[in-house]
């Protein structure tokens, strides 16, 4: 297994890879689910992340979904698991809990808790950013939930830079607790708009980054070549956007790299992912044991200097 690395300044660290639980109770049922953090157990596989939000945009679901599976699933797997995965959710985007005022994070913090069945939360994001209330509001509020011993460490998510900086800032000046890990969207195709200033600011400061959507929602597995291939699932209707020239050149170069090393694309595009300058680790889901398997075979899957340059130049 690959040495765990640092979540900021927090004193929590990570395997270099995290297991998006956006799919519990959605695409994964109950069951599926269980099996699938069982394989993270076993495996090293210790940060496993969520959010309250998580799955309110399917059909008759209204959030917690996940939440309510991964407390199910401690629950039923015991103390002794419980010390060996770090939970991480976030509060911001359920529709019944939105924004970061002070009231709505100690509510939607002790629903969290009460879904997942534990007593506190290893790590506790701001989902988005939220404008309308001061970010000394918000980095008080976790400060009332760490001393209550309800959160150990704090993230945010789709922050970007000047907003980044400043709560950095606020937390310095004030004695706050400050944001230890930032959750940006971040892949091979998408990489502008956290590499510009995020990526900098996130070295300079001790953030660990543990980006989202690492195979730009499947796009990075070479499962969609073609418009027919869009059709293949939930996701598919997504690949549009990544499905032109240069989608086409970082195919061709995830495939060239794959067979040089035995792995398959999506191996490598997390690999990749896992060479860049403050990357804690990227978050992959998975609805099978089988896609599960291929995620890990990225942990020992390592890239020449050479293949790193190839795909950099590819997704330039």
């Amino acid at each position: 297994m690959a040495s765990p690395r640092p979540l900021g300044r927090s004193g929590l660290s990570a395997a270099p890879l995290a297991f998006g639980g956006n799919v519990f109770g959605w695409t994964a049922d109950e069951a599926t689910s269980f099996r699938l953090l069982d394989a993270c157990v076993d495996h090293g596989v210790s940060l496993i992340d969520t959010a309250d939000v998580y799955s309110a945009w399917a059909p008759g679901h209204k959030g917690g979904e996940s939440e309510t599976v991964i407390g199910a699933w401690l629950k039923a797997r015991g103390p002794a698991v419980r010390a060996r995965v770090l939970i991480a959710t976030k509060v911001a985007m359920l529709p019944t809990r939105p924004g970061l005022s002070r009231a709505n994070i100690l509510a939607a913090c002790d629903d969290s808790l009460k879904r997942l069945g534990i007593e506190v939360i290893d790590l506790y994001q701001s989902h988005r950013d939220d404008a309308d209330t001061p970010q000394e509001e918000t980095l008080a509020a976790f400060g009332e939930l760490i001393q209550a011993g309800k959160v150990r460490a704090i993230g945010a998510s789709n922050f970007d830079a000047p907003r980044l900086a400043s709560a950095l800032q606020l937390s310095a000046a004030h004695g706050l607790p400050r944001y230890e890990t930032l959750q940006p969207l971040y892949n091979l195709s998408d990489r502008a708009g956290f590499e510009a200033e995020l990526q900098p600011l996130c070295v300079k400061e001790g953030i660990g980054v543990i980006p989202y959507y690492g195979l730009a929602s499947g796009f990075l597995t070479g499962k969609y070549r073609s418009e027919a291939d869009f059709g293949k699932s939930v996701r598919g209707g997504r690949m549009g956007g990544y499905l032109n020239d240069r989608g086409k050149r970082i195919l061709a170069a995830l495939d060239e790299v794959a067979a040089q090393t035995r792995g398959t694309p999506a191996q490598v595009a997390l690999a990749w992912l896992m060479t860049r300058p403050s990357l804690a680790a990227p978050i992959a889901s998975a609805t099978s044991l089988e896609q599960f398997g291929e995620l890990l075979g990225a942990l020992t899957l390592n890239l020449s200097p050479a293949q790193v340059a190839a795909l950099d130049t590819a997704s330039a």
